[in-house]
């Protein structure tokens, strides 16, 4: 059994099931940490919460790190350089993004020269060599029909600076489409709130062995069961000013369901989790999925952290469960997500 020093006390270290990453021969936990909150637009998050959060999540076993170099402008890869280098780097496994920074964010935005100055900050920021992957960060559609830019891609890990790359998606298609070129993984949504994926990128994506990275599994935030009509958000939290799409796609956002809605749809679920955290019941209910690689909730504690990692040693759900989740979202979710994402 191993152990590491953790502040004033020793704390175990735990180990979470595995999964394999796509064709890359890595094997990564199935509950992953998505280093977003700790960046940035989810309101104020201090450098040591932050860094608690993280080390939370290292000590429960989770091996995979989601981060992109424009959340917080770097200071979330900053924070994990800095994690990684007080307890080292060995099995884990750290994705960034880049493209974002892109303004506007147009698709003539993209050129290989852009991304390697992206990835060249990327690594500084990480402190690495070479990442381990790197995700086209939610690109205009239209990038997805320029060979080139995957080209450029396939050049950076000729040239040493990635281990191989994926893309991070809003939509279906954008997924199916980049399908069509050599990457690692795809990144969608996909939570009780988002069930298109499972149509036919699921089985797409199990053929041709592309990890897939499911984001935004509790929704935002409501599918932990702890948001209400009297809940309020920082004016830098996404959730109140993304709410309708001003900043950046509002899928992002509480998955694109209507904020009143989604509390109703909650509600229902809850009735099904009995006396399991509802976040823990949503993130176990994304690992039923065998097309799922790992799931990466975000946190801003360590409490929030050691909750998520607790979601995979609970039991599958019961083939019930399983349908009330799907009647729910056929009666209150779809008509707000489904054919738009």
């Amino acid at each position: 059994m191993a152990w590491r020093l953790g502040g004033p006390r020793l704390l175990e270290e735990k180990t979470l099931q595995k999964r394999p990453f796509g064709k890359t021969g890595w094997q990564v936990s199935e509950i992953g940490f998505g280093a977003w909150a700790i960046g940035g637009s989810w309101g104020d998050v201090s450098d040591r919460d932050a860094e608690s959060a993280l080390n939370a999540a290292l000590d429960q076993g989770m091996t995979f790190i989601d981060t992109a170099d424009v959340y917080g402008d770097g200071r979330s890869e900053r924070l994990i350089a800095r994690v990684l280098k007080s307890r080292g780097r060995d099995g884990l496994v750290v994705a960034t993004k880049a493209g974002r920074k892109v303004n506007p964010h147009v698709s003539a935005g993209y050129t290989p020269a852009v991304l390697e100055r992206y990835i060249d900050d990327s690594l500084r920021n990480l402190e690495v060599d070479a990442l381990d992957v790197v995700q086209l960060h939610c690109p205009p559609t239209e990038v997805y029909y320029r060979p080139e830019i995957f080209e450029a891609l396939d050049k950076m890990v000729v040239k040493g600076k990635l281990k191989s790359y994926g893309v991070s998606v809003e939509n279906v298609e954008q997924a199916l489409k980049a399908l069509e070129y050599p990457i690692t993984s795809v990144q969608i949504i996909f939570n009780m709130f988002r069930l298109r994926p499972i149509e036919r990128f699921f089985a797409r994506a199990l053929e041709q062995q592309v990890a897939i990275i499911a984001r935004v599994p509790l929704a935002s935030g409501l599918l932990t069961g702890k948001l209400s009509t009297q809940s309020t958000f920082a004016a830098d939290d996404h959730r109140q000013f993304n709410r309708h799409g001003e900043a950046f796609d509002v899928g992002e956002t509480f998955s694109g369901v209507p904020y009143d809605v989604g509390l109703q749809a909650v509600e229902e679920l809850r009735a099904i989790s009995g006396n399991v955290p509802l976040a823990q019941l949503a993130l176990r209910w994304i690992l039923m999925f065998d097309a799922v690689t790992v799931a990466i909730p975000g946190a801003k504690n360590a409490e929030q952290a050691a909750g998520n990692a607790k979601a995979a040693s609970l039991p599958a759900l019961t083939d019930k469960q399983m349908a009330a989740v799907r009647d729910t979202y056929e009666r209150l979710i779809r008509p707000h997500v489904h054919q738009r994402w």
